[in-house]
């Protein structure tokens, strides 16, 4: 559990309060690439640690990422027009540009356009994903490289959801091991509804150790669950600070052979009661992703389950029950609720907008929740008396890799997965 005081700490994100300026301090998802295709685009409207802002695309490809009232007289810049290099407040035609300098007043007969500029923060695009930097400006860190960032497109998939809770519990939630094979699992074979299959060993293991060693990014993590009398199954997963979780997928599912897939989350905060969860897999061996698996089917994470016509907003919610299927709960899944990532969203926002941390019955299976909340609330300590957050300016997670395995229960799971778990330096000193 939390004290009220620390659980205020971790779950405000607004400027000026500890938490909103710690992540302020790292590269933040903010659009994806898809959602401004091309120069001179329309613009997109967004929202992140309840600031209102508005992304476009100019025509030399260049994006901006700025505040979205025009500093004239407030009028939304999202209505504005996409031109010529800048973007035009369509109500007395004050345009700007990238990095938010005025660059022309059509209403004023001699202009002072030198004299103004709004909010504009620094942006990079790789991985299909449009980054932002809300930060000091002498602060601002190296570009977010994550391997799934690196590989061709034919090997990533990435979709985004609006999640209606705090950023916190939706991030506790997907580094929460123990729960996905409770969760997530179809209740027989050959279950028409997405969800773990009870073949897998991720069901059929017992109840998770897990352990957590410290790094420099963050921490990486196992679950070591007992697999019958002689093996072990090892989930090994990275958690890189702020709000990103690395996750295994290569053993096969339904009989199908092993494949080379690492899964992930981003839990970028929206407000203080909305995040954005981005969603991501990718291929690192020679073999590309299906179409099935570019768009995660059986997930719920892209279309007909997400509506990016709305926000990105899920169809199922609390005002429809998340769509759960009591027919389907008794027959074919654990929740009754059509898949898997719609599962976590109906319990992460059943707990409210801000869960009470203070109500919590913590065991050693929240072992790697307890350690991300200490390292937050470690950040936010750090910037409040001027230091640089942990992990915000390194780079050791570029080669990190979320692996799983079955083996000898007699052999230690590091001897085993830290070669794997980082391909090219393979053993990550402990912080």
């Amino acid at each position: 559990m939390l004290t009220a005081e620390d659980n205020a700490l971790v779950t405000k994100v607004g400027a000026g309060t500890p938490m909103g300026e710690t992540l302020r301090r790292y590269w933040l998802p903010a659009l994806l690439t898809r959602e401004l295709p091309e120069p001179d685009c329309a613009p997109v409207r967004l929202r992140i640690l309840g600031e209102d802002l508005v992304g476009f695309r100019d025509t030399n490809g260049d994006i901006g990422i700025l505040d979205e009232n025009c500093p004239h007289r407030l009028a939304s810049l999202f209505l504005g027009r996409n031109e010529e290099c800048g973007l035009r407040c369509v109500y007395h035609g004050w345009k700007f540009d990238v990095n938010g300098n005025c660059v022309d007043q059509m209403n004023e007969p001699i202009g002072f356009e030198d004299k103004i500029k709004v909010t504009a923060y620094p942006t990079f695009e790789a991985g299909d994903v449009i980054w932002v930097y809300m930060g000091p400006a002498d602060k601002i860190p190296p570009t977010p490289n994550f391997e799934y960032t690196q590989v061709p497109e034919t090997h990533r998939g990435v979709t985004k959801v609006w999640q209606e809770s705090n950023w916190l519990q939706a991030l506790e939630g997907g580094i929460d091991s123990s729960h996905a094979p409770i969760l997530h699992r179809q209740i027989r074979e050959g279950a028409s509804s997405a969800g773990i299959q009870l073949s897998t060993p991720f069901v059929r293991g017992g109840a998770p150790i897990i352990e957590v060693d410290v790094t420099d990014y963050g921490y990486r993590y196992s679950g070591v669950r007992p697999l019958g009398e002689k093996e072990q199954y090892v989930r090994g997963y990275h958690f890189a600070m702020p709000f990103t979780q690395l996750r295994p997928s290569q053993i096969g599912r339904a009989g199908a052979p092993d494949r080379t897939i690492v899964a992930g989350h981003h839990w970028v905060p929206i407000d203080d009661d909305n995040c954005m969860v981005w969603n991501w897999t990718y291929s690192y061996g020679e073999k590309g992703l299906s179409e099935k698996e570019r768009t995660m089917e059986g997930t719920a994470n892209g279309w007909p389950n997400v509506d990016p016509d709305n926000q990105y907003r899920a169809k199922g919610n609390i005002r429809n029950n998340w769509l759960i299927d009591r027919d389907i709960q008794r027959t074919d899944t654990f929740t009754g609720i059509d898949g898997i990532n719609a599962q976590d969203r109906g319990v992460q926002e059943s707990m409210g907008s801000v869960v009470d941390r203070t109500r919590e019955h913590l065991g050693p299976a929240d072992t790697a929740i307890i350690a991300t909340r200490k390292l937050l609330i470690e950040a936010a300590r750090t910037v409040a008396e001027g230091g640089d957050p942990r992990g915000a300016q390194t780079t050791s997670y570029y080669n990190a890799r979320a692996i799983e395995k079955v083996f000898d229960g007699t052999l230690a799971w590091r001897d085993v997965m830290l070669p794997e778990m980082y391909p090219e330096d393979q053993r990550l000193p402990i912080a």
